[in-house]
């Protein structure tokens, strides 16, 4: 589960990050094309407009510098992150038969997914769901096994599910799941 946090809330830190990057840089922008107030350039013809477009350039240029810096480093950081997660990748990415009739049965044929109010969907169960996504680095595994219904499974998506999603699963599965049974989910493949 700490795991699943780091990456979790490193990729939401990094989202918001770049989102605010993002903001600034075009504000920057904006801010430095609204022309100074007393600032006049004398002269005639196309010597003014030269002088006042090579003025304008310079006030963006510096004013975008720091920003454009940040969001260049943050998009980098997003392509380390993707190649990674492509290294990652588990070489099978269908679950088994004998996988997908475990995890049915352990789910009691209904989905394991959240509905409205952090409860269990009450749905049956169609689809055998990577809990971490496969294109995330989500292993094939009984472990990152949950069922849910196809309503359920297009809403993830390829999302990688929040710490308190994963918490709320385990403590759901200790309802229906044999004492003696594994109530964890997610599983993630190690960097080869």
């Amino acid at each position: 589960m700490l795991e699943l946090k780091r990456i979790y809330w490193t990729r939401q830190a990094i989202k918001s990050a770049y989102l605010a990057a993002t903001v600034w840089l075009l504000a920057s922008a904006i801010v430095a094309l609204i022309p100074e107030k007393g600032t006049t350039v004398e002269g005639q013809g196309i010597s003014v407009v030269t002088e006042t477009l090579r003025g304008m350039f310079d006030r963006v240029l510096g004013a975008v510098a720091v920003p454009g810096v940040l969001v260049v480093v943050l998009a980098v950081v997003a392509v380390v992150l993707r190649t990674q997660d492509l290294r990652r990748r588990d070489s099978v990415r269908r679950f088994t038969r004998q996988q997908r009739r475990e995890g049915m049965s352990r789910a009691t044929g209904l989905c394991e997914m959240e509905a409205g109010f952090r409860r269990r969907c009450s749905r049956p169960a169609e689809h055998g769901d990577h809990f971490y996504p496969w294109s995330k680095g989500g292993s094939t595994s009984l472990q990152n096994f949950v069922a849910a219904c196809a309503r359920c499974n297009r809403a993830k998506g390829a999302r990688i599910p929040s710490p308190g999603q994963q918490g709320r699963i385990e403590r759901r599965r200790r309802d229906y799941v044999t004492p003696d049974g594994p109530v964890s989910v997610g599983e993630r493949q190690p960097l080869p």
